[in-house]
Order: structure tokens, then C-alpha cells, then sequence
């Protein structure tokens, strides 16, 4: 399988400090980019775990005795780590959204560039695929999507559009979907609106931010104390959960604070945020709209 090269490789692997006898977990496998650069920074008696929803990761399963891939979401990351006898971890990796690969297989439907079924589905498991949702949610469902994980200003004319054709006949394909909302799509701010529009309908087939905020609820637990989280988001949605999660332990609202206005959290960040350089966003685009984030369990 052709996986382009992992964003952010030196920074986001350098954040979590790797020990050599420590613990430590991959949760978007991919390509296995960064997990082979954790297991140059083990020991021999250093451990990693990686999580992949996708089959097509299996495939580059890393020949290592330190090494185990677990084929399945990321939110049951407790769950499986203690299927393997692991309560905790010394640190946590993950780098959020669509692998290059996904984006690149056609038939997947993730690009706007290849024509192919409405698809969209990380799991290919899972029942619930782009077409589902394309046509058979509700005209307030679909605008709800629309607004919320894809933040389309004209998303109630969206789905009334969508709706109204899909009467004559469904829309089966990613041409078919363009055409249909052509007239939201002017030249010059058509792929910027197209991405914005398989965005939202790709969060809404895999349950991006659900699973994100089941996610990011268990690390704390599965830390110990002075572990590392490391974390690449690709679009304002999920970074905003994970700088909420980092900075109050929740992702609305305000701890509570004792009677000197004081409150505990269970993470503190480290260092600032950071992106990608110049050089590594002219060779790979990946890079272009990575953000990484950085936090230790206190």
C-alpha cells in the first residue's frame, strides 16, 4: 500500500519523550510512520501499541516482538489496551483525519478529485457510508450537517437542494453529488467549498467528533503520571476539542474552582502549538493545515 510520508514525524514523536523501556501507543497506524520512528527511540524492553479501523493499514503491520497492531476504533482504547494487559501507558499518539492512502484510493470516495460511489467509510464495516447519509437523512439532519461539521454558510439551501433531486433519482456518485450543489460552487472558491462539503458528510459517515471527544476522555486515565499526549488535528473542529480538553479536562464550559479560585486539571500543555514548516508543507500538501499539540498528565 503507497502511504505518503507521516506529518510532523520529528516533532510529534520528540513530544512525547520517548523512554526506552516505556509503553506507548499509536492510534492512527496508517502507513506506520510514526510508530516505526517510536520503536528506533524503544529499548528491547520497551512496548507499542497501534490502533487502525481501516484494513487497508494491516497490511503494513511492523515485524517487531515490541510491536502489536490492534484492528480496531480508537475510542475503545481502554478497552483493548486491558484486553492486552496494559492499564497504563507512558504515552499516546495520534494523528487525527484521513490518511493520504484514503485519499488516495478512488473507490474509497474520500477525494473531490477522483469521480466514485459515495462512500466515505473508515471502517468499510460500518453500515452507515456517504450515499446513506446523501440520501436518506432528513432535510434538517442533512443541513445540520452541513453547518455544524462542514460550517456552510448556506447549508439549509444545501439540503433543501439535495433533498428536492433526490425525488427524481438518488445521487449514487461524487459527480453526481457536485452537480447537484454546482450552483454552490463558484469557480475560483470551488474546490475550498467542495472540501468543506466532503468534510462535513465524512465526519458525519465515521462520527469524527463523537468518537474524538470518547477518545480524548480516556487518556488522562491511561497515563501515568508525567505521560505524553501528542495529538495533529487537521481542521478547527477537532483542534478546538483537543485545546479545550488540554486546557480544562472538558470540552464546555469551566471547572470548578475551590473558594481561592483555583482548579484542578488533569493535563497541563507543553510548549505552544505547532505547524508545519515552509519546507515540509512544499513537499507534502498533507502537512498544509496540521496543527500539533502537545500535553503532559499531571
Amino acid at each position: 500500500m503507497e502511504y505518503h510520508n507521516p506529518v510532523l514525524l520529528k516533532e510529534t514523536v520528540d513530544g512525547l519523550d520517548v523512554k526506552a523501556d516505556g509503553v506507548y501507543v499509536d492510534v492512527t497506524f496508517g502507513g506506520g510512520g510514526h510508530s516505526k520512528e517510536i520503536l528506533r527511540r524503544l529499548g528491547e524492553r520497551g512496548r507499542l501499541f497501534a490502533f487502525d479501523q481501516d484494513e487497508d493499514a494491516l497490511e503494513n503491520a511492523l515485524d517487531d516482538p515490541r510491536f502489536t497492531l490492534i484492528h480496531e476504533n480508537f475510542r475503545y482504547l481502554k478497552r483493548f489496551l486491558r484486553f492486552h494487559g496494559v492499564k497504563q501507558v507512558d504515552g499516546v499518539l495520534a494523528d487525527f483525519g484521513v490518511s493520504s492512502h484514503q485519499f488516495d484510493v478512488a473507490e474509497r470516495g474520500f477525494s473531490t478529485r477522483f469521480e466514485a460511489d459515495l462512500d466515505m467509510r473508515m471502517n468499510q464495516q460500518n453500515e452507515l457510508s456517504a450515499f446513506h447519509v446523501v440520501n436518506e437523512y432528513e432535510e434538517e439532519q442533512l443541513k445540520q450537517v452541513f453547518l455544524q461539521y462542514g460550517e456552510l454558510r448556506a447549508a439549509p439551501a444545501m439540503a433543501r437542494l439535495v433533498v428536492e433531486h433526490r425525488k427524481i433519482e438518488p445521487i449514487i456518485t461524487s459527480e453526481q453529488l457536485k452537480g447537484v450543489l454546482r450552483k454552490f460552487l463558484p469557480p475560483r472558491h470551488e474546490n475550498k467549498v467542495l472540501a468543506q462539503i466532503y468534510q462535513a458528510i465524512r465526519i458525519e459517515v465515521n462520527q469524527e467528533i463523537e468518537v474524538l471527544k470518547e477518545f480524548l476522555e480516556q487518556t488522562p486515565d491511561i497515563l501515568f503520571k508525567g505521560g505524553r499526549l501528542s495529538f495533529i488535528s487537521y481542521h478547527s473542529l477537532e483542534d478546538r476539542l483537543v485545546k479545550r480538553f488540554i486546557r480544562n479536562g472538558m470540552f464546555e464550559g469551566e471547572p470548578e474552582r475551590d473558594m481561592f479560585g483555583n482548579f484542578e486539571v488533569p493535563l497541563k500543555k507543553v510548549n505552544g502549538l505547532i505547524v508545519p514548516s515552509k519546507e515540509e508543507i512544499d513537499a507534502n500538501s498533507r502537512a498544509r493545515s496540521a496543527k500539533l499539540r502537545i500535553a503532559e498528565k499531571l
